[in-house]
């Protein structure tokens, strides 16, 4: 009899928790369904689906299969994407997009990235917590598009730190990119238009169709140039005029810097910035902060270690869009040898670092290293860039 009980608290006790999850399961399916269906009836295109899905050439490498269009076009490279309209908190129509999703059926369902770590950000601080009727999200938190995007160079060489500058958007106390569905996923969804203004990356809208495009930026991954990224958002006020996103406070919450791996309680990646690379534009060797800052505002084509792994349904699948910089730069010694080059991998970065010719940035604040970035220590600012493609091209 004691024996028959036990079985049935042990069957009980371990069946509660499959109820509870099939439940947020169920939830998340709902939502999802909710949101493409809106979607869907006010732009008048089908909702995304693998027979409805723009069919881009195996070359291109496009992660985000939702994505409607991208276009390659060295420094110049864009991609549209659907948008979304939802509800600011007055009640002001807003429009977004949505790039990843912390559940794998989400992800699949709507043709985004998925990415489990974002699970990590609910229920923090950095997160906003948002509600769904009819398919229209309504946000906790607004964006100011209004301030004039300003950045002053510094001097020569480096050009770094700018002389002035400031970002072009700012969210609120209560906006971040980490929307937590009622059902508990969290979507990475950004503010591209309200009545403020619109995003800095915008390039063109279409309120009708329902479509937006907007400025990717250029980066390296496992000696492979041309790893486009979409910056979003940043939690940092001078990183978010370098990359161009908006300045979001909130995010800044989100744990935690310097630690990578699927095991951590982190819902960041870590990734490399160059600070001092080389900066003449035409050589075929320009990267960083310094490159960006002396022509233009070009890409500072930074340093990536993965990309989106779709097909991985595990939770050791690492990929974030939640990217956290441990900025590097090259050694006095190392520009004076003009050993200073292009750096095109993450193992690359790890044997400069190893050399003694690359090291963290003086701007990086006092921390233990990070061994995921070869011992860098963490910048402390975190830069959602949700990654778009990585297309066979030839290398510029």
């Amino acid at each position: 009899m004691v024996n028959q009980a036990l079985a049935i608290f042990l069957l009980t006790s371990t069946a509660t928790p499959l109820i509870a999850q099939q439940g947020d399961s169920e939830g998340a399916s709902s939502e999802a369904t909710a949101l493409a269906a809106t979607a869907a009836k006010e732009s008048g295109r089908p909702a995304y689906t693998p027979a409805t899905g723009v069919k881009f050439k195996a070359s291109d490498n496009v992660f985000l299969k939702s994505a409607l269009a991208v276009d390659f076009t060295y420094r110049k490279a864009t991609v549209t994407l659907p948008l979304y309209r939802g509800q600011s908190p007055r009640k002001e129509d807003v429009y977004y997009i949505i790039t990843d999703a912390s559940d794998f059926e989400v992800a699949s369902r709507m043709g985004i990235n998925y990415s489990p770590k974002m699970a990590k950000a609910a229920g923090t601080p950095g997160a906003q917590a948002v509600k769904l009727s009819n398919g229209v999200m309504s946000f906790k938190g607004d964006v100011d598009f209004s301030p004039a995007y300003q950045v002053t160079p510094g001097d020569a060489p480096t050009y770094f730190p700018p002389k002035s500058f400031t970002p072009g958007a700012v969210g609120d106390a209560e906006w971040s990119s980490m929307a937590v569905l009622p059902s508990g996923v969290v979507l990475n969804v950004q503010m591209v238009q309200n009545a403020s203004g619109a995003h800095d990356r915008l390039k063109a809208i279409d309120l009708k169709k329902r479509t937006v495009t907007l400025s990717l930026l250029d980066g390296f991954h496992a000696g492979k140039q041309y790893y486009y990224h979409l910056v979003t958002d940043v939690s940092a006020d001078l990183p978010a005029v370098l990359e161009k996103g908006v300045f979001t406070p909130r995010l800044a919450k989100v744990p935690g810097y310097g630690k990578s791996m699927p095991s951590d309680n982190s819902a960041l990646l870590g990734f490399s910035p160059v600070l001092n690379g080389g900066t003449d534009s035409s050589s075929g060797g320009d990267q960083g902060f310094s490159t960006s800052l002396h022509n233009g505002g070009i890409d500072p084509i930074n340093v990536f270690p993965i990309p989106p792994r779709n097909a991985d349904a595990s939770q050791n699948n690492n990929y974030s869009p939640l990217w956290d910089a441990h900025v590097n730069m090259w050694t006095p010694a190392a520009v004076k040898d003009r050993k200073v080059k292009r750096i095109r991998s993450l193992d690359e970065l790890k044997g400069l670092i190893k050399a003694g010719l690359v090291t963290s940035a003086m701007i990086n604040p006092p921390a233990p290293g990070n061994p995921y970035i070869g011992g860098l220590r963490p910048t402390q600012a975190i830069i959602n860039c949700p990654v778009i493609a990585q297309p066979d091209l030839s290398p510029r």
